[in-house]
């Protein structure tokens, strides 16, 4: 897995994907798919417009990787019971209009990265794929969202240097391995855009 993104001459961000890693990045944001469920926009008979006005949770999700995805926005998890009763209800009437659109959002992106890698024509055991324009926010969101999912499950932190000598008989290792590479096809996609 050393392929990364490259800037096409017409700005748009290309890589060569054998069959394994196009297999690893589409399980991935299934995965993460899962995770973050289907919303209520899908639910049969379900009203858009209402959905427009449908009010979120108030509680923070009691996943470490959920409440890693959609984190409490005035609330200091380092700070645990001295946070302050106000905090806490910025933080809950926040969630409570904000995280339904930002399931959405990581759902439209990783549907897009799904649907990117299923339309991916094979050659000769591989597949390129052409990143540009929308496509690119989508690959951006979800690519990070991974990342946050599996460093989350890790227990990454900042100085978290045990992590990445792991062995190989580690059953941690190919997390780590997937983190690591997301993590360089997420800086390799950005650097190509800029």
């Amino acid at each position: 897995m050393a392929g990364y993104f490259e800037a096409a001459p017409d700005g748009a961000a290309v890589i060569a994907l054998d069959e394994v890693e196009v297999s690893i990045l589409r399980s991935l944001a299934v995965q993460l798919l899962e995770l973050i469920g289907p919303g209520r926009e899908h639910e049969e008979g379900a009203d858009p417009l209402a959905a427009l006005f449908a009010e979120g949770p108030s509680s923070p999700p009691s996943d470490p990787a959920l409440a890693r995805l959609f984190p409490d926005a005035y609330v200091d998890p380092q700070a645990g019971d001295a946070v302050g009763r106000e905090a806490r209800e910025a933080s809950a009437e926040f969630r409570r209009y904000t995280e339904n659109d930002l399931r959405a959002r990581k759902r439209e992106d990783a549907l897009a990265v799904v649907r990117g890698l299923d339309g991916l024509e094979p050659s000769g055991g591989g597949a390129v794929l052409r990143v540009a324009g929308d496509d690119a926010r989508h690959w951006l969101g979800t690519l990070n969202d991974l990342r946050l999912t599996i460093g989350s499950r890790l227990g990454v932190t900042e100085d978290d240097e045990e992590l990445y000598r792991l062995p190989d008989t580690d059953p941690r290792k190919p997390l780590v391995m997937a983190y690591l590479w997301l993590g360089g096809l997420q800086e390799s996609l950005l650097e190509t855009l800029v």
